[in-house]
């Protein structure tokens, strides 16, 4: 029996944009600083860790992108043209740290209110944006590619974006549409086989189309997530969002971690041969 594929995406010709089918918020919202979370599509939290946390962290992710024993390590990915560290996935394997971290109240209970059930990592990484070469992120929802690629049926899963520097409007923060979470926006082209190798550094297949930017930028806005160190961004799965270059001298680096409920937990890809490796897409569902 074919499966109901709600959101289908990667069509052979530009599609109609899809209204959301399933809540934003499946829990009850406990936390004051995520009042505005059902109607923008994220959060801010202005000091989530503190500053002698922020700098113990720090530490633990510039250990990572020099550690000897992860050079050829396909969970670091390097930028395209600098070849420096982009990304490390599977942080929470690699730092205890972030393994204590990420089973915190203040942390995975964000999600748990949200999505209303318990909840699952279904990939870390540390994202590093290097000054003066820092590759920025297109446009994009994750939703979009882990329906795609990793086959997470609806978009009940959010992601804590933890800024291990101080953002600034210039060093390549993130920028978020407001209220486009409940927009889906199918995406045009076949997923090429191993997709995730060329995404992971400069993505081209699973983005929307300048038309659609514009079209959800008119209706919502663009706004920007600056901040201090150790403050933090929770946001939607299907939220369209992006972030440009960095030539600023400033790096801009943090811990990105997503979480699913464990009531929506992938089968086979949507519109993909194979699902991604495990470290990108996790088919471990403990809670944490």
């Amino acid at each position: 029996m074919e499966r109901m594929d709600r959101y289908p995406t990667r069509t052979t010709e530009r599609a109609p944009h899809i209204e959301r089918r399933d809540p934003t918020v499946w829990g009850e919202i406990r936390d004051e600083q995520l009042a505005t979370y059902e109607r923008d599509g994220f959060a801010i939290m202005d000091a989530l860790l503190t500053p002698d946390e922020v700098a113990g962290f720090r530490a633990e992710i510039e250990r990572l992108m020099v550690d000897p024993a992860l050079a050829g390590d396909d969970r670091v990915i390097r930028e395209k043209t600098s070849n420096q560290v982009r990304s490390v996935f599977e942080v929470h394997k690699l730092s205890a740290a972030v393994a204590d971290l990420v089973r915190e109240s203040r942390i995975a209970g964000l999600a748990r209110q949200v999505l209303g059930s318990d909840v699952y990592l279904h990939q870390t990484r540390v994202n590093y944006m290097p000054g003066f070469r820092g590759a920025g992120f297109y446009w994009h929802s994750d939703f979009e590619t882990w329906h795609a690629e990793d086959g997470l049926p609806a978009p009940r899963a959010v992601s804590l974006s933890i800024a291990m520097t101080d953002n600034y409007p210039f060093n390549g923060s993130l920028m978020v549409m407001p209220g486009s979470h409940r927009t889906f926006v199918p995406c045009v082209g076949e997923t090429p086989e191993g997709h995730y190798r060329q995404s992971l550094r400069e993505q081209q297949i699973g983005v929307p189309t300048e038309e659609d930017i514009a079209t959800l930028a008119d209706r919502h806005g663009i706004r920007q997530f600056t901040g201090k160190a150790g403050s933090a961004l929770l946001f939607d799965s299907n939220i369209m969002h992006g972030s440009s270059s960095n030539i600023t001298p400033f790096p801009r680096s943090n811990i990105f971690l997503v979480f699913n409920s464990v009531e929506n937990t992938p089968a086979e890809p949507y519109a993909a041969a194979a699902p991604r490796p495990t470290y990108i897409g996790s088919r471990d569902f403990t809670p944490v």
